[in-house]
């Protein structure tokens, strides 16, 4: 199993009222949380960082471990080039530096999961360094307002996974599996408060966090109770900890999880890795197709959500946060730029349809997009009768429905059986009209004085008259002519 650890250091406020150092009398009451987050993600390979073994979720445990997985003596690691290429990947979506020449380390600790005593990593000289993360959020009373903020990536290192020590607390033992140790993301925290403009405080280490959830809660608490420890006049301590979930709390660690001198040593078995620049960069008598080539990678590099946002308000003048919907949603993007190219209706009418009636029935129904019964075309289909003028803005809804519950019937199918078209028939909506009109003499005399905001009423009746079918603007004209 390969994944990739990322290193970022971030910097959050928390305030403290109650804070007091005699000391420093002309301090300021408030602390400042800074967070350093190691981020472990698996990379998706078919194979291990350093064997052949395959990777497969779930398989039975010690089931899929190679002599060198094992740690058999004379057994070499041989590294994964699709695990590079993901590494590479990853340093230029996040703006790093790659580092074309890089070094892997032993890093040694004695644990159960770790039979060779040490784990190869890239401790010194990692694969790339020096990034930026920019991610946007949507702040003000609506939610309207875009803010971006920056996170700096310290570095990217590709590095061993260690197995998975499974605790039978029945029998007071613990199994050993070597298929691998983690899911998709575990991340670790180091968490430190200090003053603005002094030294950074003592770093606790919160390991093994496996949601985004958990990390800001995991967060909140422990800055919380280092305010707390200091508070009291107490001193934090340089320790590991781990995340209850349970109690919402972070307790102390121990065994290998405690902090260490991991002794880092050069791993001798692994040449430097060398990675290229261009084609043009390639040694004579090296193949390019079995070299990792950084602009190859960078022109297969897919759309960024961040650009992809920009992009859709751009591009279609859609709200920013309409734009979040989007791409939050896997898949949503897609079909809403299918929708776009089969109907001439307007992308701000569109993402109504989308982010709401799509949406929202997906949601309820616990679908994703791929499971629409709807298809980008089947509602195109949709919005072109409605902004043609042969249904209603209502009645189009209707015919939703029946869409979502009959996916093999087109929009005008429906329309047919249902007989549910725009009724244009003048003679036919002159009588509706007029019997509205008969029937709300005090909406006529306040339309007569002025008040022309209550045509919207006696357009409603119309409209319930009918079902949602008449054509609104002939029901308009007719309505101002009999209350003129």
């Amino acid at each position: 199993m390969c994944h990739l650890q990322l290193t970022c250091p971030l910097e959050v406020s928390f305030i403290s009222t109650s804070y007091f150092d005699p000391l420093c009398l002309s301090a300021p009451h408030h602390l400042v949380g800074v967070v350093g987050l190691e981020i472990h993600a698996q990379v998706n390979s078919n194979t291990k960082l350093f064997s052949s073994s395959p990777v497969c979720f779930s398989a039975p445990p010690n089931s899929l471990v190679s002599f060198f997985d094992a740690s058999l003596p004379g057994t070499l690691p041989v590294l994964n080039r699709r695990c590079v290429e993901a590494a590479v990947m990853t340093g230029l979506a996040l703006n790093c530096t790659i580092n074309r020449k890089s070094l892997f380390d032993r890093k040694h600790y004695f644990y159960a999961d770790l039979p060779a005593g040490y784990q190869i990593t890239q401790q010194r000289q990692p694969i790339a360094v020096d990034g930026m993360m920019t991610y946007s959020r949507l702040e003000g009373k609506k939610g309207s307002q875009v803010i971006r903020r920056n996170v700096r990536i310290k570095q990217i290192q590709l590095e061993q996974d260690s197995g998975k020590s499974l605790h039978d607390d029945v029998h007071s033992q613990t199994l050993i599996d070597l298929n691998r140790a983690e899911g998709q993301l575990r991340v670790d925290a180091n968490v430190s408060v200090h003053r603005p403009g002094e030294p950074l405080g003592i770093r606790t280490e919160v390991k093994n966090i496996n949601s985004v959830r958990y990390l800001a809660r995991a967060i909140d608490y422990e800055i919380q109770r280092q305010i707390d420890v200091l508070q009291r006049g107490g001193t934090v301590q340089n320790e590991t900890r781990a995340y209850d979930s349970k109690s919402g709390e972070t307790i102390p660690m121990r065994d290998k999880e405690g902090l260490q001198d991991y002794r880092f040593m050069p791993e001798p078995n692994l040449p430097p890795l060398i990675v290229y620049e261009d084609n043009a960069s390639l040694p004579t008598g090296i193949d390019a197709c079995q070299a990792v080539v950084v602009q190859k990678i960078r022109e297969g590099l897919p759309e960024l959500p961040s650009v992809k946002r920009d992009r859709l308000v751009q591009t279609y003048g859609i709200l920013p946060e309409h734009s979040f919907t989007l791409v939050n949603e896997d898949g949503l993007v897609e079909f809403f730029e299918a929708v776009l190219k089969a109907t001439k209706k307007e992308p701000r009418k569109v993402i109504g349809w989308v982010t709401n009636e799509l949406l929202g029935h997906l949601k309820q129904k616990d679908m994703s997009v791929a499971e629409s019964p709807i298809s980008p075309l089947a509602l195109a289909e949709l919005l072109e009768l409605q902004e043609t003028g042969h249904i209603s803005s209502s009645v189009a809804k209707q015919v939703f429905q029946e869409m979502w519950r009959s996916s093999d019937k087109s929009p005008l199918h429906i329309i047919q059986e249902q007989d549910l078209g725009l009724v244009s028939d003048a003679t036919q909506l002159h009588k509706i009209c007029q019997k509205v009109v008969d029937l709300h003499p005090d909406e006529v005399n306040a339309i007569r004085s002025g008040n022309k905001k209550v045509l919207n009423k006696l357009m409603g009746l119309v409209q319930k008259e009918t079902k949602g079918r008449a054509d609104p603007l002939l029901v308009r004209a007719i309505l101002q002519e009999k209350t003129s």
